[in-house]
């Protein structure tokens, strides 16, 4: 549920390599303010102006960090990194915010992250062991060290990213910028999305395709799992040592994350979502007056609902877009009651109706009877939910904070039990071999492990989620 359940990919990246010395930080800032969905927590951005770093970043959303003197006193560089982020590893602090800039002995470094390292921990003990200071909780300080003590050895600063790939595990969609070089790293396991993206001379990276739109640019490819891609003097350099497999993006990615004006490895965001919503009805078909979607994941899948189904589709919830992550609760009886200052049903679409109400998602259900209420209040005569993916029965530990499997609802509650729970007429779930088939023509692999406990990667058995992570952040529901 975006914006109300309270599940959250950790970030997006935004880079650029321009031939010309000229506006590189309005550039970021465009291709972070189309990315801002993947981070509301904090933002920054890094330019490179001939050597020399400028960096800003603070929390808050993209538009309240950034203003144009800030951009202004970024200077005039040619390269330039960005970021948004929520936290899986690591608290939500001002010091958590990235980009990081590290200086070391062979010059300045930047570098943005997309995802979550399985062995941050175990690197950053042996890391503070030698002596090294972190002034972060986040895994990306774990990388950018991992490649700051490789470079010490390396020619260059792609051969110290190649060299920290064999060390570093898990999920991540890097980029790193140098004096003279830009340069994009993605996991063997490809488990976030990372794209190229070209304007004439002009290179972008971007961790959707979305930003390239609001750029100007075209979208090249995406990096394939496993590669590294050096942009250097205006040229592109693939270095592939690491490649050789499919990949598993998370398929969560086509289920929530991403835009639906997003293209990942082929597949359109939008037409998986529809798909869903048409396998969705052919698993549980309803007689229903109207489908309605939770804003804004679940709306295309509504509508595939609605298509395949033939029953008519409607706005059922008018969503507040003031609304940020959080807001001022005092008092438990205003925490109860806040999915009222995010959503309002309208009472003209669902009133003496029997109405199917289509989200992406139930974590720990809470929300989803708070919805079904306000359905309830607003008069709807019955209401079906159909979720367009399967029940969480395992957490993630590749960039998404689903949460341990003791507040997962699904594992301590039989569907009918759930439907109950949150006060529905019916509940039906996306089961997991439909979701696999949504992003048709995709040309990767799709992780599934927080649907069936089964990782692409060896995740060591009967270990907390929290014994990877340097810390873990509070993303509490409402």
């Amino acid at each position: 549920m975006n914006g109300v359940e309270g599940l959250h990919e950790e970030c997006g990246v935004f880079g650029i390599y321009s031939p010309v010395t000229g506006d590189a930080a309005a550039q970021v800032y465009m291709g972070l303010y189309a990315l801002q969905h993947r981070g509301q927590e904090s933002c920054g951005i890094v330019v490179n102006d001939d050597g020399v770093f400028r960096a800003h970043k603070a929390l808050g959303l993209v538009n309240s960090v950034f203003d144009r003197d800030t951009l202004k006193s970024l200077g005039k560089g040619n390269m330039a990194i960005g970021h948004v982020r929520y936290s899986t590893t690591g608290s939500s602090s001002a010091a958590n915010a990235q980009p990081l800039t590290v200086r070391h002995m062979k010059g300045p470094m930047a570098i943005a992250h997309n995802g979550n390292l399985t062995n941050a921990r175990e690197l950053r003990e042996r890391f503070e062991g030698k002596g090294m200071i972190f002034h972060s909780t986040n895994d990306t300080e774990v990388i950018s060290y991992t490649v700051t003590e490789e470079r010490l050895s390396c020619a260059s600063i792609e051969e110290a990213v190649e060299r920290a790939m064999y060390r570093i595990k898990g999920a991540y969609s890097l980029l790193v910028m140098s004096p003279r070089k830009l340069i994009a790293a993605r996991d063997p396991n490809g488990f976030r999305p990372l794209s190229l993206g070209r304007s004439g001379d002009t290179w972008y990276l971007a961790s959707e395709t979305c930003a390239f739109d609001s750029v100007g640019a075209e979208f090249v490819r995406d990096i394939l799992p496993g590669e590294i891609a050096v942009i250097e003097d205006g040229r592109l350099k693939s270095i592939r040592t690491h490649c050789g497999g499919k990949g598993d993006l998370c398929v969560f990615e086509f289920v929530y994350f991403a835009r639906p004006d997003s293209v990942i490895e082929g597949a359109g965001v939008h037409e998986a979502r529809l798909r869903a919503g048409h396998i969705l009805w052919k698993e549980h078909p309803v007689d229903a007056d109207i489908v309605i979607g939770v804003p804004d994941s679940g709306l295309d899948a509504a509508l595939g609902f609605s298509q395949a189904s033939g029953i008519p589709y409607g706005i059922g919830f008018v969503k507040n877009r003031y609304i940020g992550r959080t807001f001022i609760q005092p008092s438990q009886a205003q925490r109860t009651n806040s999915v009222k200052i995010k959503l309002g049903a309208v009472s003209g679409t669902v009133r003496g109706k029997r109405v199917v109400m289509i989200d992406d998602s139930i974590v720990r259900g809470t929300t989803s009877g708070r919805i079904v209420r306000l359905l309830r209040e607003a008069g709807a005569r019955e209401v079906h939910v159909r979720i367009s993916s399967p029940p969480f029965i395992a957490p993630c530990y590749f960039g998404t904070d689903i949460d341990s499997r003791d507040n997962l609802i699904a594992c301590r509650m039989s569907v009918s039990e759930i439907c109950k729970e949150i006060g529905a007429d019916s509940l039906g779930y996306l089961s997991t071999e439909g979701v696999t088939r949504i992003a048709e023509g995709a040309g990767c692999g799709l992780c599934t492990g927080c649907f069936t406990g089964r990782y692409p990667v060896e995740v060591p058995a009967d270990m907390p989620k929290d014994k990877f992570e340097c810390k873990i952040s509070d993303n509490s529901e409402l």
